[in-house]
């Protein structure tokens, strides 16, 4: 090696669509968060993560899919992540979900918690993305 340093390489999982596959996205994205040495947002994006993976399982897989998630180290100051999907319908800031409301809020956190967030298409289906600062 000629004594640079070299930089982490982005991690992906596919995760079929199953409810089990919340928790093993958080864990999946705790150790690498862990292991890149990321501290101070690491609530927040297990947070948004958890929210990003509930969404594509619960409108954005179709039966019998999955999901591709990839988590980008920090470069620049910047840690991103992305839920690709093959589903149809684009997700959107529900507004009004009222006390009684069991859903709804899963983007209002993302929102609330990224410092950016946003979908952009794929094909099949869109890829949900947000980052953080770090």
């Amino acid at each position: 090696m000629n004594g640079e340093r070299q930089l982490p390489c982005p991690r992906e999982r596919f995760y079929r669509r199953e409810r089990r596959s919340v928790p093993r996205v958080r864990e999946f994205v705790r150790v690498a968060l862990a292991e890149w040495g990321v501290g101070e947002p690491a609530d927040a994006v297990l947070l948004c993560v958890s929210e990003l993976a509930t969404n594509a399982l619960r409108h954005g897989v179709p039966p019998g899919r999955g999901f591709q998630l990839y988590v980008w180290p920090p470069a620049g100051g910047v840690l991103r992540l992305e839920v690709h999907d093959s589903g149809d319908g684009w997700p959107r800031v529900r507004t009004g979900a009222g006390p009684a409301d069991e859903g709804g809020r899963g983007l209002l956190l993302v929102e609330a918690l990224a410092d950016k967030w946003g979908v952009g298409e794929r094909v099949p289906g869109k890829v949900v993305w947000c980052e953080f600062a770090v």
